[in-house]
């Protein structure tokens, strides 16, 4: 069953974000991501909305918990803990 990977978080600075988050398209490609949305809050661009489609649930867990994605957050500058939900059709 396909599943969506639903990321909001507040960032920093939506410009310096943005550049290491299209550097994670290889890791997002790893885990079988097969389409990408980001969407910016309309009164407060570093309030970030992000959607990433997966073959399964289990793929888009797997992409959630991998480390590098961490890492990455924090090298773009995440502010605080991100709210991740995985999402199916229902």
């Amino acid at each position: 069953m396909s599943a969506t990977l639903v990321v909001r978080h507040l960032v920093n600075d939506y410009a310096t974000w943005r550049p290491v988050y299209d550097s994670l398209e290889g890791l997002r490609g790893q885990h079988g991501c097969t389409g990408a949305r980001v969407w910016q809050h309309a009164d407060n661009s570093n309030d970030v909305l992000v959607a990433h489609d997966f073959p399964t649930t289990e793929r888009a867990a797997g992409f959630a918990g991998d480390p590098e994605l961490k890492a990455g957050m924090a090298r773009a500058g995440v502010a605080g803990a991100p709210q991740i939900d995985i999402f199916t059709v229902a």
